[in-house]
């Protein structure tokens, strides 16, 4: 059975390789890290007979994929968190994990696999899955931010200039110049965040529609985000995201 990995933590990726050469008759033929680089393969690669999945990549929700691309692999889906797609997934009859992942877990997931015959195609169910998500997803507006140890702040959404990792912290700016320190990961923030409104720019980035002032061409075909308030580094958009971003921000 050939399998390919979407995974972005390496160490996930070899735990998950691990557990499969010891349970064995499975051949792992390609790991993929990101939305982008999980596209180009199935683009230019035949079906697998099977796909793991993480749900939050580096670069937003698994689930832009199937915007791009026709999976018909079955597909097991691993996460750590997200319950409500892991009801999900259970109404759908699509396979899901829980990290970490067991060997037993894995076992079980793949047997069943073996077991299914003459079902629907998976990009059916995913299609519903999607629909199902985005018709029940709330997106937060509000965050109440802890500051100086004994008060909270809030934070409007629509007040976010940009997010970004800096000396080990998730740091929010505001339109208005303040800066906050999140205590969630910037893919826990792209789950949160309106996907219309936020665009996850890079490993590093996440920056608001609304912040952007103007954007350059940069060398090797990619482009330079300027936003209305000061930014410490260049905010690069690659060459294989350009027209990702020009969608999003065109409203496609």
């Amino acid at each position: 059975m050939r399998a390919i990995i979407i995974e972005d933590e390496i160490l996930a990726v070899n735990h998950l390789q691990s557990l499969l050469n010891e349970i064995g008759g499975i051949q792992v033929i390609a790991v993929t890290d990101s939305i982008t680089s999980t596209i180009e393969w199935f683009q230019t690669s035949s079906q697998p007979d099977l796909v793991f999945m993480d749900i939050h990549l580096a670069d937003g929700s698994a689930f832009k994929i199937f915007e791009y691309v026709n999976i018909t692999s079955p597909i097991i889906f691993t996460t750590a968190y997200d319950e409500y797609a892991i009801k999900a997934f259970k109404v759908n009859s699509i396979d899901y994990l829980l990290k970490p992942i067991t060997r037993e877990g894995l076992g079980k997931a793949v047997e069943k696999l073996k077991r299914l015959t003459g079902v629907a195609p998976v990009s059916s169910e995913i299609h519903q899955l999607i629909a199902s998500l985005n018709k029940e997803k709330a997106y937060k507006t509000h965050f109440l931010v802890t500051v100086k140890g004994s008060k909270m702040l809030p934070v409007l959404s629509k007040d976010i200039a940009y997010i970004n990792i800096e000396d080990g912290f998730v740091k929010v700016k505001t339109n208005e110049g303040k800066s906050f320190i999140f205590e969630y990961t910037l893919d826990e923030l792209m789950t949160m965040l309106n996907p219309s409104d936020f665009f996850r720019a890079n490993r590093q980035f996440i920056i608001s529609r609304n912040s952007i002032k103007e954007v350059d061409f940069y060398f090797n075909n990619r482009l330079s985000v300027n936003l209305k308030v000061p930014v410490s580094e260049k905010i690069l958009i690659s060459k294989i995201r350009v027209t990702e971003f020009r969608e999003w921000f065109s409203g496609i």
